[in-house]
């Protein structure tokens, strides 16, 4: 059965002044005051004890640019699943695909990948949160979708090559989730469930939808389901709950929708493909769940490349995760999941 899936993302401008980053990092990333996101994550103070070196995150999606600036020496090899109904892979995960021509939300995945694990102190643009981890760029999306069986044949790729941590920032179109509760289609169920199997830790967008439960696939036993916050901390007004069976689910830095530029998540795109309300030609904020799932994964890149397993990484980042206002951590609540992630937190923890 082929059905076409969705990418979650907002492609709406926010609003919100960013939190003052550390002079150095600034120094070598220009676009690093605009990113509240690693403030939220306490990212720059987690790479004191790790900053992703040995892992690979792999990003399925709807491709990269492959030669923008901030992925220089960080890709390994990639693939193609977006075939048009022909056998895969066919490509090498580059987001023109077999036709050699983008498209306007095809620049979805090199912004996802940016958030992840784009290269710091390099002169250019931002920081990944995890930047010295390695990307694997996946092409599963075509014009911004694709089907269960190419996703699930791209998270099969990813973790027969060498993957550690999959990013999976798209879910499927409204009302098609019950058939994957009903069991009618489980093509990327299956895939997650493999990737698992192999220890590869599998992080997914919850939806923007508003809606009570987290998306498929962010639904599925093996995936972590992320919720989107605002630069407030708050839950994103589009975020759908952190709500699933296993209650295995956490908030990242998404964005608001509500208001300029500077409050939404800025990170890479093909170049030349920024839009001019922005004001970059290789940058852009956007928002979404999409956004917020890739801080998730860079931050298992730091947690694994300190040595520890799927489960091991699981466990940090919700034991260490905080509730805003609240002040718990590692406690359940439908808004935030078991809360916020904190990578400084999470990097100290005892593995």
């Amino acid at each position: 059965m082929r059905m076409r899936t969705l990418v979650t993302a907002s492609l709406v401008g926010l609003s919100l002044v960013a939190t003052q980053a550390s002079a150095g990092a600034a120094a070598g990333d220009p676009l690093i005051d605009k990113q509240w996101g690693l403030q939220q994550l306490h990212a720059l103070e987690a790479w004191a004890g790790s900053t992703g070196a040995g892992q690979t995150i792999a990003v399925v999606d709807t491709g990269l640019d492959l030669g923008h600036p901030e992925f220089s020496g960080k890709l390994v090899p990639g693939a193609t699943f977006s075939c048009g109904g022909a056998p895969g892979p066919c490509g090498n995960g580059d987001w023109t695909g077999t036709d050699g021509v983008g498209q306007e939300s095809d620049v979805h995945g090199t912004h996802v990948a940016g958030i992840a694990a784009a290269a710091a102190g390099n002169g250019a643009g931002i920081a990944g949160v995890a930047p010295d981890a390695k990307i694997m760029p996946i092409k599963a999306l075509e014009n911004g979708s694709g089907t269960f069986e190419e996703i699930g044949a791209g998270v099969r790729y990813a973790a027969d090559h060498g993957a550690n941590v999959i990013n999976l920032s798209l879910g499927a179109q409204p009302g098609i989730q019950v058939l994957t509760l009903l069991g009618l289609q489980a093509a990327t169920k299956e895939a997650i469930a493999y990737a698992r199997e192999k220890g590869v830790v599998v992080v997914a967008s919850a939806g923007n939808e508003t809606a009570p439960l987290c998306d498929t696939p962010s639904w599925e036993v093996g995936a972590l389901c992320v919720a989107a916050t605002d630069a407030d901390e708050m839950h994103a007004v589009y975020s759908n709950l952190g709500v699933k069976l296993n209650l295995r689910a956490v908030s990242a830095p998404g964005g608001s929708s509500l208001g300029d530029c500077d409050a939404d998540v800025w990170s890479s795109v093909p170049r030349g493909m920024g839009r001019p309300e922005c004001g970059q030609a290789d940058y852009d904020a956007l928002a979404g769940t999409s956004m917020a799932a890739p801080q998730v994964a860079g931050v298992a890149a730091l947690l694994g490349a300190q040595g520890r397993d799927a489960a091991g990484i699981e466990d940090a980042l919700i034991s260490t995760a905080r509730t805003p206002i609240a002040g718990l951590r590692g406690v359940y609540n439908p808004a935030y999941g078991y809360g916020v992630v904190d990578a400084a937190a999470a990097v100290a923890s005892q593995g």
